[in-house]
């Protein structure tokens, strides 16, 4: 069952009164984009920002986790990649993106769900 309503009413709120300017039936459009703003894009924009400068800061001899779960401490870092030493004599080449943050410490990059289903 399909339930339908009628939503004139809610566009005659929007509607400027008599001798009233065209111009404020804008105002709760800018108000929605505004909340938007704030509470959707800017806090994303923050989140970015700060997982730019994790990335960025990164140095060898950090220990740090990936986002698949490898512990390891950084031997190298080179362009977008980063060397780990995950075990004696055991080096592995990661995405720098990969990295999720420091061991013992809370995520910097939160890990992707996975899309496969078995």
């Amino acid at each position: 069952m399909m339930t339908t309503f009628d939503i004139g009413p809610v566009f005659a709120m929007a509607a400027p009164p008599d001798g009233g300017s065209p111009w404020l039936q804008f105002v709760p459009f800018a108000i929605v984009l505004a909340i938007f703003y704030f509470v959707i894009l800017l806090p994303m924009k923050r989140k970015q920002q700060k997982v730019q400068a994790f990335l960025e800061n990164l140095k060898v001899g950090d220990r740090i986790v990936t986002t698949g779960g490898i512990y390891g401490q950084i031997t190298r870092l080179a362009g977008q990649s980063v060397q780990l030493q995950i075990a004696d004599k055991v080096r592995i080449d990661v995405s720098r993106a990969a990295v999720g943050g420091y061991q013992g410490q809370e995520p910097v990059v939160e890990p992707k769900e996975s899309t496969e289903h078995t």
